[in-house]
């Protein structure tokens, strides 16, 4: 897999136009972004259709960025799959990008992801564990084991259902803002 780190990317885009991709959250997206990306999310990538959408530059470099470089492997990882193999990870993400003060688009801050999930998880085990202590019915003990299982699972498998229930919710869409689509 191809890498490049951040200011080399910067020098490559202050040079001529490059293609760079953001795999993030739509929020996540539209709260700080590299200034050039444009918003890709990682669980609707198409690789077809980005090679598309690039207007005949397929031979060019398409540089892909998250927020530390996890997502964006896993996107490299899906163009390679497809047979698309001009793809360059940005080491670092976005954390990277803003640490090194290259230039950058901010806009309204969200709450992450991250945060969200262990919100709702806490949330839901203290619910199911204060009915099981108040009602004193042992079935609703089932609740937090529930929450504990589908956490265990989300770390060992680094896929969490519940993070990608809530990234569909409202809150989490940008529909009709500019900052946030491709």
């Amino acid at each position: 897999m191809q890498t490049i780190d951040v200011k080399r990317l910067a020098d490559q885009q202050a040079n001529g136009e490059i293609d760079l991709i953001d795999v993030r959250m739509p929020t996540e997206y539209r709260e700080v972004h590299a200034d050039g990306a444009v918003n890709v999310p990682l669980d609707s990538l198409d690789p077809g259709a980005v090679v598309q959408m690039r207007n005949g530059r397929s031979e060019e470099p398409l540089y892909v960025i998250c927020k530390s470089g996890n997502r964006s492997s896993k996107a490299v990882q899906k163009f390679l799959d497809a047979g698309i193999d001009n793809v360059v990870n940005v080491d670092g993400g976005t954390t990277a990008w803003v640490n090194a003060r290259l230039p950058v688009v901010r806009g309204k801050k969200a709450i992450s992801l991250e945060r969200q999930v262990r919100i709702a998880a806490g949330s839901i085990a203290l619910i199911g564990s204060l009915a099981a202590i108040v009602t004193g019915n042992v079935y609703f003990a089932g609740i937090p084991a529930f929450i504990g299982a589908g956490l265990t699972f989300a770390g060992v498998t680094d896929t969490c259902g519940m993070g990608m229930m809530l990234s569909k919710m409202p809150w989490n869409q940008c529909s009709g803002d500019k900052s946030c689509s491709v």
